[in-house]
């Protein structure tokens, strides 16, 4: 292998910035994944024929887009580049965290060609243990709630006063009956 193949095998992959979105992703992530849908999933073993795809929940979460993504064949929560503080670009497959009002939860990039570099947290895959599409909404729902509730301020815990050790003067006779548990 020549030294420019070895590089190039051990380089990190490409970053491809994110175009940020201005108006809210959930028709055209519809379109996006009813049409994989529709062409590429529809015949294959692990889809959950009982769901379909829906687009669930997306706001705007410190200036980008955060909501949830159903198919067929995963449940996941998505974050799409809208110019704000959460985004940042990182190559595909690589993983971050991000901090929510639930607390940091780590996201995995990717980089469609049709729709671009987005980065999603898995919630439910395989989808296969989902009855009907009533439930998997209801767990977007579920999901899209809990990632906006702040988690509790922790307990307030009272500072263990440290102890005096009790000094004792010990013969070798007397720690070698404490050893023995006789006193």
């Amino acid at each position: 292998m020549t030294q420019r193949l070895r590089k190039a095998a051990l380089a990190p992959p490409p970053i491809q910035p994110a175009v940020p979105r201005a108006d809210d992703p959930t028709d055209f992530l519809a379109a996006h994944y009813q049409h994989i849908w529709q062409t590429r999933m529809r015949d294959l073993p692990f889809v959950n024929a009982e769901l379909a795809v829906e687009v669930i929940g997306f706001i705007r979460q410190q200036g980008d887009w955060l909501g949830v993504v159903v198919t067929p064949w995963f449940i996941n929560l998505f974050l799409v580049a809208g110019g704000g503080d959460l985004w940042g670009d990182i190559p595909a497959g690589e993983r971050r965290y991000i901090n929510l009002p639930c607390g940091a939860l780590q996201f995995i990039a990717d980089n469609d060609p049709d729709i671009g570099p987005y980065q999603y947290c898995p919630l439910i895959a395989p989808v296969s243990s989902v009855p009907d599409m009533a439930t998997a909404r209801q767990a977007a729902l579920d999901a899209m709630a809990a990632v906006m509730t702040p988690l509790p301020p922790p307990p307030d815990v009272e500072p263990v006063q440290p102890t005096t050790p009790v000094q004792r003067d010990v013969s070798r006779r007397g720690f070698l009956r404490a050893l023995s548990g006789r006193r």
